[in-house]
């Protein structure tokens, strides 16, 4: 790299220098990220202007500067992603919050159901915990990364950076289309959970109305969506916790027959539902009910001090695991039989697919079940809201890398990517399906272009972690003296999850392929169609780059301070070190509760 390149990347690392363009009205924050700012003659402008001018006016572009042209794609896109214009708008309790239950929707809710069925109760509790082993290695490794480049894309810019751009190429367009395709998916899903209550009014009046509603709330930027998810992660959390609860008294006998069931249900009709194959089935299940759990590595770039707010929302996803999974299924297996017929049933409207509310019907309980599925439309509407937020962020990342038209990177003096929520909302449009006769094989299909893309995405985020530990070593470099938070699974957690992300691969495979004992053309392409699509991007870049693509970029090569967070290393462990005497210093339990959380 010449000098003139190393100077550019260096001025724009996030504590190295406080030196920006004079064009670009940055000023730096206690985090070290890279804020925008104004002049106090603006403020009291923007005062005297009024509530509809200011309003108008915070969607005009944000001044990102110039960049020298001599610099690479890769550098180029490693700066813009450092100077983050995103609004830092998300506070502690909004990560805490979306960490914890940001993910929890329909996989969950309703897609156990499915799980149960095929699998049984033992392959429901297996498959859930050993996919949740991979999740909480995954995002730990991705909260390392997450510290250390609190940068605009998240660990859809690493991608780039650390395994190569057409890798990051492949990965960001099909991350943006998983979540483009989530938000319709997740309001017609929302509108018929409605049926409950009220099957007589179309559904594309309902759609109309939460279409509105996350509309709404996105205008608000980072901040609606933050506020957003923490009340319907705050409600998730309770009636599953509620949940548990009344599971274990109706199991014990203290429903209102007197029945005590305790494990009946696995011995008739059995703990094992179609063998080897049912409990493949429910590993993919498993992976689609943990999507979205790695979006709070897309907070980075929009939270005040990710030091301390990240490391303690990666613990929290193994609270998630653990209570509000690994328990609630287990309570569900002990309540529902795999074989009720409610569960064999192909309702559309979901409610008879949940087993949540199979378990609440079965105990013969008045009104709970209402309640459940208030849970569950809530929780429909938070994964729509995710969408956007998620695929918004994508499609700005896209833009600043130079995979897709730059106007895609454009954020607002707000720090919105307007472009990207438009394109979201455009193609939210898809909803109106719903009132087509054809609505469920073209959701299907939909659905089947990124269904597996999860499974991508978090083996890409081990990759580019075990990338970047590569580096460090071949540079004599020790994490321990340089990262302010590390992985408490290390290196060897992402090679745990890499390994397991092909192992589910490769049983979806053969499931998809031989849905029954022969094999099934229809059902492969239904259910295994995203690595296809994932081999037309790469065709696509190919083309782009008309041949000229670099597959892996060599370890020398790879950029690991452009971004970093760097810390006063001995400032830090003195603070570190008056927080364990603090901690010390109070009670057992409060003790125990900062180990965990």
């Amino acid at each position: 790299m010449s000098s003139s390149k190393e100077n550019e990347l260096h001025n724009y690392s996030t504590t190295d220098s406080k030196a920006t363009p004079t064009s670009v009205a940055f000023s730096e924050g206690d985090d070290g990220s890279l804020n925008s700012k104004s002049s106090p003659y603006e403020n009291a402008e923007a005062i005297n202007r009024g509530f509809f001018h200011n309003f108008i006016d915070s969607f005009k572009p944000i001044d990102m500067g110039e960049i020298d042209p001599n610099l690479t794609d890769v550098e180029k896109a490693a700066i813009i992603a450092a100077r983050s214009p995103l609004n830092r708008g998300l506070k502690n309790r909004h990560v805490q919050m979306i960490a914890i239950g940001g993910a929890i929707g329909t996989g969950l809710f309703v897609g156990s159901g499915t799980a149960l069925r095929n699998g049984g109760p033992a392959s429901l509790i297996i498959c859930y915990f050993i996919v949740g082993s991979m999740i909480f290695t995954t995002v730990q490794s991705l909260g390392e990364m997450a510290v250390a480049f609190p940068i605009a894309g998240g660990f859809l810019s690493l991608n780039s950076r650390f395994i190569s751009p057409a890798w990051g190429f492949c990965m960001a367009w099909n991350y943006a289309m998983q979540w483009v395709i989530v938000m319709p998916l997740e309001l017609v899903a929302a509108s018929l959970t409605i049926k409950y209550w009220n099957d007589s009014i179309n559904s594309a009046a309902w759609v109309t109305i939460f279409y509105f509603v996350i509309l709404f709330v996105n205008i608000f930027g980072v901040k609606g969506y933050g506020e957003a998810e923490f009340w319907f992660s705050t409600i998730k959390i309770l009636a599953i916790v509620g949940f548990c609860i009344f599971g274990i008294i109706i199991n014990c006998g203290g429903g209102p027959n007197g029945h005590y069931i305790g494990g009946e249900y696995w011995h008739n009709p059995g703990a094992f539902n179609h063998g080897f194959k049912g409990l493949c089935t429910v590993f993919v299940t498993a992976a689609f009910s943990f999507s979205g759990t790695e979006l709070v590595g897309l907070t980075a770039a929009e939270t005040p001090n990710p030091r301390k707010t990240l490391p303690s929302a990666t613990k929290q996803v193994f609270w998630r695991i653990a209570l509000f999974y690994i328990t609630s299924l287990t309570i569900v297996g002990l309540l529902v039989p795999h074989n009720d017929p409610k569960l064999l049933s192909d309702n559309s409207n979901g409610k008879s697919a949940s087993p949540f509310v199979i378990a609440i019907t079965r105990a013969g309980i008045k009104g709970l079940p209402s309640v459940i599925n208030v849970v569950i439309l809530l929780a429909v509407l938070s994964v729509a809201n995710a969408a956007v937020f998620a695929c918004s962020r994508c499609i700005a990342t896209l833009g600043d890398q130079g995979f897709a038209p730059k106007w895609f990177g454009y954020i607002d003096r707000n720090g919105r990517p307007m472009v990207g929520i438009a394109v979201v909302f455009t193609f939210g449009l898809l909803c109106y399906l719903a009132a087509s006769p054809k609505e469920a094989t073209a959701f299907a299909w939909m659905m089947s272009i990124s269904g597996l893309s999860s499974l991508f995405t978090w083996s890409s985020i081990c990759i580019a972690h075990i990338r970047f530990r590569h580096a460090l070593k071949s540079r004599g470099r020790d994490p321990k003296d340089e990262l302010s938070f590390m992985a408490l699974t290390g290196v060897w957690g992402s090679y745990w999850s890499v390994i397991l992300n092909i192992l589910i691969l490769i049983a979806e495979f053969w499931v998809a392929l031989f849905p029954t004992n022969k094999a099934d053309a229809y059902s492969f392409f239904e259910n295994y169609l995203n690595p296809i699509v994932l081999v037309f991007f790469m065709f696509i870049y190919f083309c782009m780059k008309k041949g000229r693509v670099q597959l892996v970029i060599p370890t020398s090569e790879l950029d690991v301070d452009t971004g970093r967070k760097f810390e006063d290393m001995d400032l830090l462990r003195q603070e570190i070190e008056d927080e364990k005497l603090y901690i010390k210093s109070k009670p057992f339990y409060y003790k125990m509760y900062k180990f965990w959380c």
